[in-house]
């Protein structure tokens, strides 16, 4: 538990636990939000009890989380650095062999950190390298297939290397992490992944991608699940407003005296999985904690277990020319988390 207690969280091989519930840093467009104003949020979570915190190269959001860090040690809202639970992820265009390593010290020396405690493959593809090493744009035209195990073995040598406590991936499907388990010397802690080593997966969670099959895998493996897009991804490029318009989930919030969103996190949390949530409104940064005091019953998990189910990030890396031409291929047949 972190903060004396009021956080739960779930054990990791790499021997540092992961809070169940981690703030993310992304807003969209990338970069778009003025940093100041995403400063301040981190440092509002952080007083509101946030332990962990979810970035990523494409989010050009790794120095300023880097910033509000220095300044809430400074400021006495955590003793150290250690106290926190940073997350950063691999871009596309960065993920080949040779450029992993790299990568990663970037992103060390934008945060000012000497170590990070999880660092993820953010999508199982590459893109063509790019002349400017810090560059994080995205072309479809450009998208060539990752060579996994080159990048995988890389990944593990950021872990042996102690500049992160954990390695994983993000957006895999069942049979990507079969692939990458049959040459991994690591485990994925988060898929994120756990062996003995108890390790992790990130993907897309909510009532409407219920991810039955990947996390009934990932059970068998020992790796544990992230959830992200968690309130159906509203206001993103993929997701859209169908979980927090839900007349079934606007019933059983009613009914609990609860929010959508927080009846959403205890859904993912009652799942087992840590869950990301994203806001950076002060008081629902606040209201997002309010999940760990109460249960859904055994009518409001089977109704929702009913939600007709669909995937927000479909077609993203997805091209004629790429290495996946059809959204199937991408996702391996696994749209729904129940085929």
């Amino acid at each position: 538990m972190t903060m004396r207690g009021m956080m739960p969280e779930a054990a990791l091989s790499s021997g540092k636990p992961m809070p169940r519930v981690g703030m993310g840093t992304a807003s969209f467009p990338f970069g778009a939000t003025d940093p100041s104003t995403v400063k301040d949020v981190v440092l509002r979570a952080i007083e509101a009890g946030y332990r962990h915190f979810d970035t990523a190269a494409v989010y050009q959001t790794e120095a300023i989380l880097g910033d509000a860090v220095a300044e809430a040690v400074r400021a006495g809202l955590v003793a150290s650095r250690d106290e926190l639970y940073i997350t950063s992820k691999l871009w596309v265009a960065h993920a080949h062999p040779g450029h992993v390593l790299p990568s990663l010290r970037r992103a060390l020396r934008k945060m000012q950190m000497e170590y990070l405690d999880l660092y993820l493959i953010h999508f199982p593809v590459s893109m063509r390298l790019a002349e400017d090493p810090e560059s994080v744009t995205y072309s479809k035209d450009d998208l060539v297939m990752m060579d996994m195990e080159g990048v995988w073995k890389e990944m593990e040598e950021c872990q042996r290397l102690g500049l992160t406590k954990a390695i994983g991936v993000s957006n895999f499907s069942c049979k990507k992490l079969e692939t990458l388990l049959s040459f991994a010397t690591i485990s994925p802690a988060a898929n994120q992944l756990k062996v003995r080593l108890f390790q992790i997966v990130e993907v897309e969670v909510h009532p409407y991608c219920r991810q039955n099959k990947l996390r009934e895998f990932c059970k068998e493996k020992g790796i544990q699940l992230c959830a992200y897009s968690p309130l159906g991804g509203k206001g993103t490029p993929w997701g859209n407003n169908a979980v927090m318009d839900c007349p079934l989930l606007k019933q059983i919030a009613m009914e609990r005296g609860k929010t959508i969103a927080q009846v959403c996190l205890r859904w993912v949390y009652e799942q087992g999985d840590c869950v990301i949530v994203k806001s950076f409104n002060k008081s629902r940064l606040r209201e997002n904690l309010g999940l760990f005091d109460w249960e859904l019953t055994n009518d409001d998990r089977h109704k929702i277990s009913t939600l007709p189910e669909w995937r927000g990030t479909l077609d993203i890396f997805v091209h004629k020319t790429g290495p996946y031409k059809t959204v199937d291929e991408f996702w391996d047949g696994e749209i729904t988390g129940d085929k």
